[in-house]
């Protein structure tokens, strides 16, 4: 039996992604509806899509000390990392917890595959790379996590979590349980997944990708809008003071059904187990969620699970939306990015709309909204449904709420 468990503040998030830098952008962007898809320019030749790019990151440079780590991944994790005085906080945190006692747990689903597809067109005579492409760290999953953990200066405990689209969902599930357990004081939490070929040709070979900017829950809905994005959030212990902070982390579930590689549970079972779990340790029912940021790909598989998992759990008067139509479907940082969406939803009072989506197909509820509302959200669940079924829920609250 799953019990309630402590909540964590979150004492500083931010968001990088096509609609800006930071948090600013991407609440103005938001209350406004405006998306940052574009038509794809990305690579030699441009599949017929639509992609959410990051401007200006080709020209990011990293510091010397940093050069070595160059990649698109760790450029955007670079650029991410410096917005809403992020670094400053986890400057502060390190200060007061002592480097060894700061955790850093990051999701990504690719990490700096792109580099590697351009280190093997590089290859010499020989099929070696060539020596500025001889940077094993780089060329590794957890090459992130290494990067970042020397930006920070962190000396804590260091995961990279890869299971899909729900990697950087479950870094808080992880973050929650080092605290728990004694291993950490405080985490710096996070994801970054980066445009590739990989990316693109792999899931246009999986017939997921629309030529038309995606419209989730859409009648019309015909395949995902790929994207980018860093996001990062640092969590600790309840404070008091001056120290206290007004969002907190009061739930998650996770679930591994392993129903189809990339297919999920035709009844969303282990999606529903996931959300339950999250619900349970929250210690709420369905119906005191304010807003739900729903996974909501725009495939046809998977919206309908959700869709029909939300109708039949949360009353009519629940809004749920999905924000994938703003900087497109961001893979292994999708899940930071709607959590930070989602810690706005209460910071601000917004409820997102479905941007793109124009006829909310007739199998799903009333609780999927087109369109931006305001009014107090005391509590948001954010849903993250990754390939294989690896599911995960979070719910997050105000400090006076919970």
């Amino acid at each position: 039996m799953l019990s309630r468990i402590s909540p964590l503040q979150i004492s500083a998030y931010t968001a990088t992604s096509a609609v800006g830098v930071g948090k600013a952008p991407l609440a103005e962007a938001l209350e406004n509806s405006r998306s940052g898809l574009r038509a794809n320019d990305f690579g030699d030749a441009p599949l017929p899509t639509w992609i959410g790019r990051v401007d200006g990151l080709e020209d990011v440079r990293l510091p010397e000390p940093l050069a070595s780590w160059d990649c698109r991944n760790n450029r955007l994790a670079w650029l991410g990392l410096q917005a809403d005085g992020f670094l400053e906080a986890v400057a502060a945190a390190r200060k007061k917890y002592g480097a060894s006692r700061v955790a850093l747990i990051l999701g990504t689903s690719t990490s700096s595959i792109g580099e590697t597809e351009l280190a093997y067109t590089q290859l010499d005579g020989t099929g070696m790379f060539p020596p500025d492409q001889r940077r094993a760290a780089v060329h590794t999953p957890h090459s992130l996590a290494m990067f970042v953990q020397q930006v920070l200066g962190l000396e804590g405990p260091s995961e990279t979590i890869s299971t899909a689209c729900s990697s950087s969902a479950k870094v808080f599930a992880s973050a929650e349980r080092l605290i728990r357990l004694g291993l950490a004081d405080a985490a710096v939490v996070g994801g970054v997944d980066t445009l590739c070929g990989s990316v693109l040709f792999g899931f246009n070979s999986l017939e997921l990708v629309s030529t038309e900017p995606c419209r989730p829950f859409d009648a019309g809905r015909n395949g995902i809008s790929l994207g980018e994005a860093a996001g990062f959030a640092l969590v600790e212990r309840v404070q008091g003071g001056a120290d206290a902070a007004p969002l907190h982390l009061l739930g998650y579930g996770e679930a591994s059904d392993a129903h189809h590689m990339s297919t999920p549970h035709p009844e969303g079972l282990g999606a529903e187990r996931a959300l339950d779990e999250a619900l349970l340790r929250a210690g709420l029912p369905p119906e005191a969620i304010d807003y739900i940021n729903m996974h909501g790909t725009a495939s046809q598989k998977n919206d309908e699970v959700e869709g029909a998992l939300v109708a039949r759990r949360f009353p009519a008067s629940t809004h749920a939306s999905s924000t994938k139509g703003f900087m497109g479907h961001t893979l292994g940082a999708a899940g930071i990015v709607e959590a930070v969406i989602s810690l706005l939803a209460i910071e601000r009072g917004l409820k997102p709309g479905t941007v793109g989506t124009r006829t909310i197909d007739e199998g799903f509820g009333p609780q999927i909204r087109l369109a931006p509302e305001h009014g107090e959200v005391r509590y948001a669940l954010s849903n993250s449904f990754g390939f294989g079924g690896n599911n995960c829920s979070l719910v997050f609250g105000k400090a006076d709420a919970a």
